[in-house]
């Protein structure tokens, strides 16, 4: 079984990281994504310092249990590896991932990867003093949750305690920790349970390499001695074992400082045979709480195995460690967890005293801490593994502690030295950390780098470990100096991690992930594997160019599609946006939470009118917040912004009251309000919120950019817009919305590719098409540029409707203006020989005839006289003169 050593105590932790300048970023080239093959046969030589992290002991958290949670919860600076909105997308070329420096000679010296570098330093505390509870704390004040109904309403006035709808946002959730009188609370993402989707390594959106199992016989270590540097006394942690003069240090002898005994050999010998089955063959690892053997199953088929004990130390924390693990492993039955096959008891030859072992199913291949040095050492520099592939292991590595936590287990301990890839499968091995969430005797091991600030002072919990989850795939998928000490417990920003400004999806998933508020965190390994998947399949169209669309686990579909009505403004004009109204009742809606009293009533709400919902939740359940949110949105449908805000207002106090005071839906349905008002940027603070903690949907990001275009932040907007239709067409908002943005800078070669790529067998295909019409016959003037029609825009939009199949009038309408393009450029430009548009020669006489044909169609067509007699009147204007 391959499994890292872990380090020594006084390793000293990593060297204070250099201040990095921000990168003068320039949009990378077009280039095609390929997850590269790390190296998967070279592997750490015997003997080798293998830069391992130390495990760290605390002593237990006293405190009683407490009740189950509920789940956790600024304009960020743009992603300079979005498209710039003035220039061309042409096919909506794929992002490149940040690369660095081109490689080196291969005889120059190479610079060191984090993860080779010293471990950090061991440390052990004292057990924390219980807090005590404090009660629910003051009570709040009700904002009024009596009935879903005000007192009296009235064209959208009101008699109740909501502020009025030009007063903005009333108070936020913002980016509060949950403390105060509402302490340990989180903020509700989702209570929807789905089974896992994905079949193989990599959620079928990126492929991982695999990694061939390794022979076990090549395992064995021929000369199995514990490193001088390693050995420290057990009981007073002094340095133990030492050369002198010298002399190398003895591996087993007594502590010159509290004389306890200490042993760093192998206790097992080749060939001994254990529990009358097992068969040595020799050690293949020396980890944090002993020596790792490799062993043959005598009685099932030979079967490798592996045996796991403890040196003899006097280590008591270790001794208990291992204890704990032999008391929790048999319960664990996963297919992403090492097997425990057997416990069995064996005489140690020198003391006489029995030693328990552990046998456990032996795991060939490599950890992701090798894997990511083979990576580097292939390609010459500290180059991370790809991020495709660090986020698919992630992806198979919560499962696992889902699986744990649903068992009522913590991991406790997770890092890189303790998952193995075999093949295309990941397992996670060295459960000696493992302990039940309710345990606050036992030790409890973490890593420093990778452990959870709140440990020493909260203890282990389900936030903890999702806390390493995030921690690992930080220091695998960028080069995280500092990891160990400047940032031991935070992130770099977007301005030192090239990967972070490219991908800010990612970044805010981490940041929630290690979250200094554990209330703030992702509140089950489900629900962080849904998002992650989502920030995945964004990364994944970024980078290969196609679409990676995936169904919501906590919003519906785009129930309509908004501004697909595109107007095309004369030169000089801004673009209008599509109305308020319009974009609220496009933007994707939150599912109703299953376990709400009321869900069962909301969904007989779902085809009704706005009036009609609110008059049959007027007996719902009044501690419903679904219920609130249901009026919520139809008082704004309704344009009665001061009542939705009060129905807000009760949905958050009925939210704190159940122990979720910081739930995103708040923010969303605020920024519903806001935007209908008319305030775009408070809305986009409320969005940015969302975004913060569901950084894996489509639809936060969705109405981040509609909110920048409100502002006019053109810019923001095509990042939010681009990000969603590249990851899913089924979007068009998105498509139309990109349009709008580069239309209002002048690129209407740019909006026009984007609206190409609706593909036809969307509804909207039509539209898009006619709007590519307008845009290519319309000129345009955006920040002092002005873009006239050229003679190929003509014969395009002319050969574009041709190939339409419209209505009569439509389609005489957009002739109409096709011409009238046509006949005003003729005044300017000097047409090609024999060219047409609409079957009408690029010549004045004729442009007059086809004009005149389609206004007299589009008078037979009108539906007033008036407007009848206008046409009959452009049709004689425009007839050129002939001899009858």
């Amino acid at each position: 079984m391959s499994e890292e050593p872990r380090r020594p105590r006084h390793a000293a932790p990593d060297d204070e990281p250099q201040q990095v300048a921000a990168p003068s970023w320039q949009p990378p080239p077009p280039v095609r994504w390929e997850t590269p093959e790390p190296s998967i046969s070279g592997r750490l030589d015997e003997g080798e310092s293998t830069g391992g992290q130390e495990t760290v002991i605390h002593a237990p958290v006293q405190r009683p249990p407490t009740p189950p949670r509920g789940q956790p919860s600024a304009a960020r600076p743009p992603i300079p590896g979005a498209e710039d909105p003035t220039r061309p997308p042409g096919s909506i070329a794929p992002v490149a991932p940040p690369t660095q420096a081109l490689r080196p000679d291969p005889d120059a010296p190479q610079p060191t990867s984090v993860l080779a570098s010293p471990a950090p330093e061991t440390q052990s505390i004292r057990p924390p003093v219980p807090r005590p509870d404090t009660g629910p704390g003051a009570p709040l004040p009700d904002p009024g949750t009596e009935s879903v109904l005000p007192e009296r309403t009235s064209e959208g006035r009101h008699t109740g305690t909501g502020t009025g709808a030009g007063t903005g946002t009333g108070t936020g959730t913002g980016g509060g920790s949950g403390s105060g009188a509402f302490p340990g609370t989180s903020r509700r993402t989702s209570s929807r349970t789905s089974r896992s989707r994905r079949g193989r390594l990599g959620a079928g959106l990126v492929d991982v390499p695999p990694v061939p199992a390794r022979d076990p016989a090549s395992a064995v270590l021929t000369n199995p001695v514990v490193s001088e540097e390693k050995r420290f006394c057990g009981s007073c942690n002094a340095k133990v074992g030492r050369g002198k003069d010298g002399q190398p240090g003895s591996p087993e002898g007594k502590c010159e400082n509290c004389g306890a005994p200490f042993s760093f050999l192998p206790k097992l010998q080749p060939n001994e045979l254990v529990g009358g089955q097992y068969e040595v063959l020799g050690a293949i690892a020396y980890g944090g709480l002993g020596w790792i053997y490799l062993a043959q199953d005598h009685n099932v088929s030979d079967r490798w195995v592996v045996l796991k004990g403890l040196i003899d130390t006097g280590d008591a924390t270790a001794m208990a460690a291992a204890a704990n693990e032999q008391r929790f492993l048999a319960e664990v039955e996963h297919p992403n967890i090492v097997k425990i096959h057997n416990f069995v008891q064996h005489p140690d030859a020198h003391s006489g005293t029995t030693t328990g072992y552990i046998v456990m199913e032996y795991v060939g291949g490599q950890s992701l801490r090798q894997l990511a040095l083979a990576h580097h050492r292939e390609s010459r520099r500290p180059e991370p593994l790809p991020i495709g592939q660090v986020i698919a292991y992630g992806l198979e590595i919560l499962p696992a502690l889902g699986y744990l936590h649903s068992q009522g287990l913590l991991y406790c301990d997770l890092k890189p030295d303790n998952v193995i890839q075999t093949n295309e499968q990941l397992k996670l091995i060295d459960l000696g950390a493992v302990r039940r969430t309710d345990d606050y005797e036992s030790p409890l091991f973490f890593t420093t780098g990778y452990s959870a600030p709140e440990l020493p002072t909260q203890g282990a919990s389900v936030a903890s470990d999702l806390f390493t989850v995030g921690r690992t795939l930080a220091v695998l998928s960028f080069e995280f100096t500092g990891y160990t000490t400047k940032f031991k417990t935070t992130l770099p920003g977007p301005d030192a991690v090239p990967l972070f400004a490219l991908f800010g999806s990612y970044y805010r998933f981490l940041r929630r992930a290690t979250h200094a508020d554990p209330d703030r965190r992702f509140l089950s390994a489900e629900e962080m594997a849904d998002q992650l998947t989502g920030v995945l399949r964004e990364i994944m169209a970024l980078g290969t160019g196609k679409p990676r669309p995936g169904a919501s686990t906590v919003f519906g579909p785009e129930s309509r599609t908004f501004g697909a009505q595109l107007v095309v403004p004369e030169a000089g004009a801004s673009v209008p946006l599509p109305g308020a109204d319009e974009v609220v009742a496009g933007l994707p809606i939150p599912q109703v939470d299953t376990d709400d009293p009321a869900a069962g009533v909301l969904a007989t709400t779902i085809a009704l009118d706005p009036r009609a919902a609110i008059e049959a939740l007027a007996g719902a359940p009044r501690e419903s917040i679904e219920v609130r949110l249901r009026i919520v949105r139809a008082r704004v449908e309704l344009g009665e912004f001061a009542e939705a805000q009060r129905q807000l207002q009760a949905a958050q106090y009925l939210a704190i009251k159940n122990g979720f005071p910081h739930d995103w839906r708040i923010d969303w349905y605020r920024g519903l309000i806001e935007l209908a008002g008319g305030r775009s940027r408070v809305a986009h603070v409320a969005f940015e919120a969302v975004y913060d903690d569901l950084p894996g949907e489509i639809a936060p990001k969705l109405a981040l950019g509609v909110s920048a275009e409100g502002v006019g932040d053109y810019f923001a907007a095509a990042r939010f817009y681009e990000l969603v239709w590249r990851t899913d067409r089924t979007y068009v908002s998105a498509a139309f919305g990109l349009a709008r943005v580069y239309l209002a800078q002048g690129a209407r070669n740019s909006a026009v590719e984007v609206l190409e790529t609706v593909p036809p067998s969307s509804t909207h295909y039509v539209d898009a098409q006619v709007a590519a019409i307008k845009i290519k016959t319309t000129a345009t003037k955006a920040n002092g540029r002005e873009t006239p029609v050229t003679e190929h825009d003509l014969l395009d939009a002319s050969a574009r409707l041709e190939r339409l199949r419209l209505d009569v009038e439509r389609q005489t309408r957009l002739s109409a203006g096709v011409l009238e393009a046509a006949h005003e450029w003729l005044k300017q430009g000097k047409p090609t020989p024999g060219a047409r548009v609409l079957g009408c020669r690029l010549e004045e006489r004729e442009l007059r005839f086809g004009l005149e044909r389609c206004y007299r169609a589009l008078a037979r067509l009108a539906g007033t006289l008036d407007e009848r007699i206008k046409l009959v009147d452009r049709a004689n204007a425009i007839r050129p003169r002939t001899l009858t």
